[in-house]
């Protein structure tokens, strides 16, 4: 079939450019105008093509060491990215209601000033940086977005999330980075080692506001917004996935869920990022059922 074809690429083709040039010339990218997105969003989507149509290359995790400083918020207007009415930005409607704090120890908001958007975005990533050195693909979980409004069998594959985990869940893993001679136990912020579900809860709100202000307006944002749901696959399982050889699991509960010893700085993320044709196309996306079981029986590349 074509799609395995074109998925052959991934493994054969060219690499990306590394992650450290990508993400910093996104982030100041994202401090520019906001009119792309705007416009991208008011026109109407492209269609969807067929399974894996677009899926030329391979999504490498993120693993460099470099940090990121977090981008100043620009003075005056703009409409950039983390700018009023933007992602991250101050919301201008007024609202009755009380506001509701969230801990900052415990969730990573993008909300409250001109420019936070992208200074969270770059703790993230530089958080899942550290992590993932420490434990590789094993503390690893790959994070897709539902957009039920749009399409309810579309999922959107938006990034990574990573944890600590214990020295006993690392070494048990053959594929993981865990060395004897290395003890990470003093490396835990918070007194209690993250779930996956706390990991991606925790940053659901810096998730979605990428997912849908960065990646897929079109198919995220405006009427489709109040409907957007998290799910999770294993971590580097982009390729099984593509395969038909892995379900997805949805992700439930809230930032109350997460416990009292919990600590934001023992997770990441690190957004996927577009470039190229993807900008416009869109990038890797699969189709599941409503349970996030594949509707199509599993292939191996190039059969």
């Amino acid at each position: 079939p074509s799609s395995a074809s074109t998925i052959t690429t991934m493994t054969k083709g060219h690499r990306r450019p590394t992650a450290n040039r990508i993400r910093t010339a996104v982030f100041a990218g994202l401090l520019l105008s906001q009119s792309v997105v705007v416009a991208a969003f008011q026109s109407q989507a492209p269609p969807l093509p067929s399974l894996c149509q677009n899926i030329h290359h391979h999504h490498p995790s993120f693993t460099s060491q470099t940090r990121l400083d977090a981008k100043k918020k620009t003075a005056g207007g703009g409409g950039g990215f983390g700018s009023s009415g933007g992602f991250g930005g101050a919301n201008k409607k007024k609202s009755s209601s009380k506001a509701v704090v969230l801990d900052p120890s415990k969730v990573r908001s993008v909300s409250g000033y001109t420019g936070s958007g992208t200074k969270v975005l770059a703790t993230a990533a530089n958080n899942f940086d550290r992590i993932r050195k420490l434990f590789g693909k094993t503390a690893t979980t790959d994070v897709y977005v539902r957009s039920p409004l749009n399409d309810e069998t579309v999922f959107w594959f938006v990034g990574k999330v990573v944890r600590m985990i214990t020295d006993e869940e690392s070494k048990a893993d053959v594929n993981s980075n865990w060395r004897p001679d290395a003890t990470t136990e003093n490396e835990l912020v918070g007194t209690v080692y993250p779930t996956e579900v706390e990991a991606i809860v925790s940053q659901k709100r810096l998730i979605l506001e990428y997912a849908k202000n960065q990646l897929r307006p079109q198919n995220m944002a405006g009427p489709y917004s109040s409907a957007l749901e998290l799910w999770s696959a294993p971590g580097d399982s982009e390729m099984d996935t593509v395969q038909n050889k892995i379900m997805l699991v949805k992700v439930d509960g809230s930032t109350k869920d997460l416990r009292d010893g919990f600590h934001v700085k023992d997770v990441g993320y690190n957004p996927e990022i577009y470039i190229g044709d993807e900008k416009e196309k869109g990038g890797l996306r699969v189709v599941r059922d409503l349970e996030g079981m594949p509707v199509k029986p599993e292939f191996d590349i190039g059969s």
